[in-house]
């Protein structure tokens, strides 16, 4: 379960034996979602305000280009 990046005390992380589209998983003690990286879409949460899925989303897309080139990395594409 590789780490990614840690701001703002979330934790952005993936799976070992993720599947496409290119998504990354957030968390924060009890708090979670999951967010595809281009398209910035939510497919998941539980645990959050609207004002912090917004700054999740807002992390992701400022961080696109590092989440992206992890999940490249990792997996091997």
């Amino acid at each position: 379960m590789p780490t990614v990046l840690r701001l703002d005390g979330y934790r952005f992380f993936f799976f070992s034996d993720e599947h496409t589209p290119e998504h990354i998983h957030v968390e924060k003690a009890d708090s979670y979602a999951r967010i595809e990286i281009e398209s910035l879409k939510v497919t998941d949460s539980y645990n959050l305000t609207s004002k912090e899925l917004k700054r999740i989303v807002e992390i992701v897309k400022k961080n696109e280009i590092e989440l992206k080139g992890s999940w490249d990395e990792y997996f091997k594409k």
